[in-house]
């Protein structure tokens, strides 16, 4: 399962060669999302600018945030038991 948001002007892309990140297009603190390889994989550039990358394998999250993106914050805590 491949999934990134349908907005061209969305940083995370997916290609051939896997995700690419264009880190100038992206808003500090705001978190980015694609799913790929059937992972989702979060980016999130901080105050100073740094890039922060996590992976989430759960098989559940995965899906959930597939079928309802736009809910994905809500979506984490639940999973992490927040």
């Amino acid at each position: 399962m491949t999934l990134v948001p349908d907005n061209n002007d969305y940083p995370v892309l997916i290609n051939e060669d896997g995700i690419k990140i264009k880190t100038d297009r992206m808003e500090q603190e705001r978190l980015y999302h694609c799913i790929f390889e059937d992972k989702v994989y979060l980016f999130y550039k901080d105050e100073l600018g740094l890039l922060h990358c996590y992976e989430v394998e759960d098989p559940e999250a995965v899906r959930e945030i597939a079928k309802n993106p736009k809910d994905i914050e809500n979506i984490l805590k639940k999973h992490a038991g927040v």
